[in-house]
Parts: structure tokens; sequence; C-alpha cells
């Protein structure tokens, strides 16, 4: 029995027991609604329930028996009779505020929240200090994503109640919603100062922690948060999510396997469950799980989030429906858009870049020379930065490059919006899509006219409020339209933008210091680990098998995954020890040493982009195997712009016959070699200038649609000579 509850029989009792002092003499009725309350105040329900239905036989119309039938039902979990009770009470009565704040929960129980919503302003109405009234339907406007006024209603409660530890917990749970996680964790804290041995509130001093990168700090409080309970969900999905946060991907992994052992169904488990498996490279029940979470996406089930997703179903149509059903659940078109259809007339398209990226980054390594090279003479560029600033040489020369660059890292993504739209953007550029740090609802509430998913996320992001998906004729064939959620943009070379103004340094270590073979042959990946699936590992171990002395480089990140690599590769007759892991290094050195290397091998289902354009200006060749979906194919589209499509293949068997081909013929390797370094200054894919002018026709075409008022539709740009 919970409070309210309890308020509710006791308010009943005292109309039952009449007033005695007065010497009233108490009739049948009134003597058998006084033991149907203390009955339900003993906890004695049955005995309860049999005296509220002889009063209801007396009196069907009763409205104390009603109420505490309605309470009885609301105790025993028959919620549609509790319902069914209570409306019919209020029918008889409109003016009793607890038989709407009853009646609120049982709707609230049953997921009706618009009906709970009513009946919660009806008892507020009549009793505007009616505490549970005020917390359960702070509750509800939690449930129902309307945090501001969630907040207003715990404020309320709160000053009713300064020592209710669960509603300082729900307020900080929806200040955290807001974006405001240094307030909130003061409310968790707060939470347990009241109540120390609260879990949910530990749990969720965790989460807050690792919002705000205190990592070791909400790891341990989500500890705390599970040794009072064991099966505290939201402690272990954000312990979790802590541990990969450290690089712990073993660990985070586990947590959200023992989570999928309590709820099989708990949102996006199963998804982060296997990719902080394949962060390490532990392929256990590696296709079963594929099979298992393509087939809940398909059915619209929340188990994977869609950057996790690139890597496991090469399905454009999966990633499509993946996209969407995240897109609906954390970041949905805000019901107040603050754009609502007005032309700008400035002398300069206003575009604006968004992402938490701009500093060492491979986004801002690709997009560097584009920012500089955009002609400000018809643009006014725009960052809108809310990642960490390290004022390193990068960030430098990036705050450089804009007309004006916002660090807005401390704002919540309403006013971020709310900043777009005064600035009157007439084109909002997302570089992040739903990469790491991304915050995609500043976008949710439509700032500009014009809104773009470009680059940062290979795919599309499912959301009604993006009107275009920047790409080529490659990576988005025009059969697979269908698809994506945007109007799909074709750039005429390649929609991957490069820098050729990135230094390349001398190797700083020869092939022996590196661990290689001085004359044996170097298959070289320096793509992260995730990547790498065992399909494509078992090509990679038959070209060991059959080219002597060969060995495959890889990129180091960490001891599991060496661990398991070395492992796999023993399980398919390869020693370990060709596998050579690389340190990572500042970037010259790592363009550098990919001249240590003869051949990259590509991966699938999720191919090098950045590490892929990296390696070919660095003048190494690269084999890929382009899949169906766009993350799949980024590689064959930088192939192309640089003039070596004969490195595309089919399938794998194909991909492996040219590798293998390619490693035992040299004088062939040579003269692709010696074609990669002359087309590298001839073709497409490193003229900058030329890739930022197809990319602000681009930008000129979409503004040109908003001004004369037509919807976004699809194109191709003209290329430029």
């Amino acid at each position: 029995m919970n409070r309210q509850q309890r308020r509710a029989a006791a308010k009943t009792g005292r109309v039952a027991a009449g007033d005695k002092t007065a010497g009233v003499q108490l009739t049948r009725r009134d003597v058998l609604l006084a033991e149907a309350v203390r009955a339900y105040q003993a906890a004695r329900f049955r005995e309860a329930s049999a005296a509220c239905r002889q009063v209801l036989a007396l009196d069907r119309r009763d409205v104390a028996a009603l109420h505490l039938t309605g309470l009885l039902a609301l105790q025993a979990g028959r919620n549609d009779t509790a319902v069914e009770v209570l409306t019919a009470a209020i029918r008889v009565s409109d003016q009793i505020s607890d038989l709407h704040g009853a009646l609120a929960e049982a709707l609230q129980r049953l997921d009706r929240l618009d009906e709970a919503v009513a009946h919660y302003q009806r008892a507020l109405a009549l009793d505007p200090s009616y505490l549970d009234a005020l917390y359960n339907y702070g509750n509800v406007l939690l449930k129902l994503r309307r945090y501001d006024d969630a907040v207003v209603h715990y404020d309320r409660a709160l000053v009713l109640a300064p020592q209710f530890a669960e509603a300082f917990n729900n307020r900080g749970h929806a200040l955290f919603e807001l974006g405001r996680p240094g307030e909130a964790l003061a409310d968790f804290e707060q939470a347990l100062a009241i109540k120390p041995d609260f879990a949910a509130a530990l749990a969720n001093r965790g989460t807050a922690l690792i919002e705000l990168k205190q990592y070791e700090e909400g790891v341990a409080s989500c500890t705390a948060a599970l040794a009072l309970n064991p099966t505290e969900t939201t402690a272990l999905a954000n312990r979790g999510n802590g541990l990969f946060e450290l690089r712990r991907y073993a660990e985070a992994a586990r947590d959200f396997e023992r989570l999928l052992a309590i709820d099989p169904a708990y949102p996006y488990a199963a998804g982060k469950a296997l990719y902080y498996r394949l962060l390490s490279c532990d392929w256990t029940d590696y296709q079963r799980d594929i099979s298992t979470i393509a087939a809940t996406v398909q059915s619209g089930g929340r188990v994977a989030i869609p950057f996790m997703f690139l890597n496991m179903v090469d399905s454009a149509a999966a990633r499509l429906q993946c996209a969407v059903t995240f897109n609906r659940d954390k970041y949905p078109a805000s019901p107040e858009p603050l754009w609502h259809g007005e032309r700008y007339a400035h002398d300069r398209i206003r575009v604006a870049y968004l992402s938490a990226d701009f500093r060492q980054h491979p986004m801002a390594y690709a997009m560097a020379g584009v920012f500089d090279a955009h002609d400000r003479s018809r643009f006014e560029i725009i960052a809108i930065s809310f990642g960490p600033d390290p004022q390193d040489t990068v960030r430098r020369r990036l705050e450089n490059a804009f007309d004006c660059f916002r660090d807005v890292r401390m704002m919540v993504d309403r006013d971020i919006a709310r900043l777009l739209s005064e600035m009157e953007v007439d084109i909002a550029v997302d570089l992040m899509g739903y990469t790491n740090n991304s915050r995609p609802g500043i976008l949710a509430s439509r700032p500009a006219p014009v809104q773009v998913n470009y680059i940062g996320f290979a795919g599309t992001l499912g959301a009604e409020y993006i009107d275009y998906l920047i790409a080529d004729r490659f990576v988005v064939p025009e059969a697979a339209q269908a698809s994506y959620a945007e109007q799909v943009v074709y750039l005429p070379d390649t929609y991957w933008p490069t820098d050729n103004r990135m230094r390349i340094g001398e190797p700083r270590l020869g092939r022996a210091e590196s661990g290689l073979p001085r004359d044996g042959f170097v298959f070289c990946c320096f793509n992260q680990d995730y990547k790498i699936a065992p399909p494509i590992f078992d090509v990679w171990m038959n070209l060991l098998r059959q080219v002597d002395g060969s060995v495959l480089w890889l990129v180091r990140d960490n001891a599991d995954a060496e661990r398991n690599l070395r492992q796999q590769a023993e399980n398919r007759g390869v020693a370990p020890q060709r596998l050579v892991f690389a340190p990572r290094v500042p970037i010259d050195e790592y363009l550098a040493r990919f001249r240590l290397a003869d051949l990259f091998l590509d991966t699938l289902p999720f191919n090098a982009h950045t590490t892929a354009a990296d390696a070919l200006w660095a003048g190494l060749p690269l084999v890929t195997c382009p899949g169906s979906s766009f993350a799949a194919r980024v590689a064959g589209s930088l192939l192309n712009a640089v003039g070596l499509s004969e490195l595309i293949t089919t399938s794998l068997p194909e991909y492996e016959a040219l590798a293998l081909s390619l490693a035992r013929q040299p004088e062939r390797l040579a003269g692709i070699r010696e074609k990669l370094a002359h087309n590298r200054g001839t073709f497409p894919l490193f003229d900058t200038h030329r890739f930022t002018r197809h990319l602000e026709s681009a930008y000129r075409t979409m503004w040109e649609r908003y001004q004369r008022g037509e919807l976004p539709a699809g194109f191709a740009v003209i290329p430029q000579p």
C-alpha cells in the first residue's frame, strides 16, 4: 500500500466514522465501511473487500465504498477494475481530489498517460497541496518527456516535503534529460543524503558522473548501487557504459550480458553487448547474435544503436529501420519547431557545421581543407562546437578557418537550437549523426530551414527533420535511395573530403624497428578492431598461409583484442607472431608508417573511411570488397575518385584472389603504386578546391529550393571543370 492509498483510506475512514462527538447514530453502512477501512489499513484485504461489497449491496452508488474498492483493486494490481470502479465513483461525485488521484494512478499503470494527466490536473485543482498527486503527475510528465513540466511539479512537491528522496531522484532524472547533468547530480546526491541506501539514486548518480566524464567515480557509484540491489538495471547499463569509456571493453560486455539475463528486452542492451565484445575481438556466438539482432531490428525493436549496427548487418534497408526506431525513441522531432517557414535574406548563405570533434579527430583532419577553402564572398561559415577544447594545433587552425566559432558545450540542446535560430542559419550541417558525443537533439528542434546529414555517420539518420544526405553515386546507388530517409544529394566524384595540405612525415622507425620483416610481404589494416569481422579475418589468414614470410600489420587498441586476434590466428593455423601490432603515434608519423606496408586490406561490412583516404594519400594501394550499404561502400568511392577502380572487387573470393595476386606479382603491385603516385595529383580525390566548389554548389541548390518555398528534393551536382 503506497502513501497515496493510505491517505485515501484514512480520508474514507473519517467519512465512514461520522461525527460521534455530535451524537450521530451510526448506520449499518457506517459500521460496515468503518470495518472495511480498518481491515484495509491492517492489510486484511479480503475482509475489506467483503465489507465493501456489503455496503455496495445497500447502495451501489456509495462513493466511499466505491473509492475503497478501487483502492483494493489497485493494491491487487487489477488496474482495469480500479479504473472502472473509480470512474463510477467520480460519476457520483467529481469533487474528491483523492478519487481523481487514485484513478490517475490506475491509468498511469495502464500507460494511459494522457488520461492520467487530466485526472492529476483535476486532483490538484481541488487540492493544490496534494503531495502524491504532485509527485505522480511529475512521473507521468517524465514518461511523456515533458521534462520542464516535470521539474515544476517535483519542485512543488519538494516545497511540501523537503525530505522527499524519491522526488529529488526523479527531478534529477528530468534535469538529466534536459541536458543539465551537473544539476541532476546535485539532486541525486541530495536524495542519497536523505536515504543513503537508495540504490536507484546511486545508479542515477553514476549516470550523471559518466555524462560529466567522471568515469571512474561513475562506475564506482553504479557498483555501490549493485551491491545494494544486484538486479538494478540502470546501474548495470550505466556501469557498462562507463567501462566502455574507460576502454575496459570485456568488462562492459559482461555487464550488458548480465543485464540481458535480468531483462532480455532492455533497450539497446543486446547491441551494446555484441559491440563491446567486437571491440575486444571476442567473436563468441557471433553469427547467432548477429542474426538475433538483425531480426529484432527488422521487427522495430530497440536492440541496437545505429552506429554500432553499422558493423553488424550489411543491409541499407535494415540500417534505415534501425535508425528510424532509434530516432523516434531518443530524438523525436520537437512539437515546437523553431523555424516556421521564414526566408532569410542575407548577403551570404549562412552554413553552420555542428560537431563535438573540432580537434585532433578524423573528421577534423578530413574537413579542415574544406573549411579553409570555402568561398567567403558567397558563404558565411559558422562552427557550433559542443566538444572539448584542447587548444591543440588542429583546434587553432579550425578556429581561424571559420567566420564565427561558437563553443556551446555548456548549453543544452534546445538553447543551442535557439542560438542557431537567432543567428538565422540557412543551412545546418550535422557532422556527427549518431557517433560518440553527438547531439541530434539540437536539429530535432528544427532551428534551420535546411538541415543536412554529412560525413560523420555513414548512413541515414532516419529523422524527419533531416532534409538531405550528402553522398555520391557509388556509396548510395540510385536504386537504393528508398533505404534513406533523407533526400540524397550526389556529389560528382566522391562524397569524401580531403585536405591536400596534410603533411606526411618521415618514418621514425624502419621495418625492423617496427617489428616487420625486412623482405617479407606486409599486409596492413589500420582500421579499428571492431571492424574486423570473422569472415574478413578468415580471408586474411588464408593470405598469410599462402604468402610465405608475410605478416598482417594491425593497430594496437587494447590488450584483449590483441590476445583474441592472436588466438584466432592460431585457431586458423597461422602463427600468432605473424600478427604485428602498431602503437598509436602522432598523425604525421602515422601517415608515414603506411609507406612501410605493401598492401592495405579493407574490412567488411564497415569499410575503412578516413583510414582508406590516409592510406591512399600516403601512397599505399588498397583492396576493397564493397557491400550493399553506405558504410560498406566508402573505400570503393575513394578508389574510383583516385582512378584505381581495378582494386574494387565484387566478392570476398575475388578480394582474396586480387590481394594474393598483388602479393605474388611485385611488378604488378609496383605499377599500381606508380599509378597511385601519379593520380594523387591529377584525379579528384585529393583536389580539395574542386571538392569544396562541388559541396558549395550543393548548398546553393538546397538554399535556392528553400528560398523558392519548395520542399527538399534529391539532385546531382554538375561537375566543374
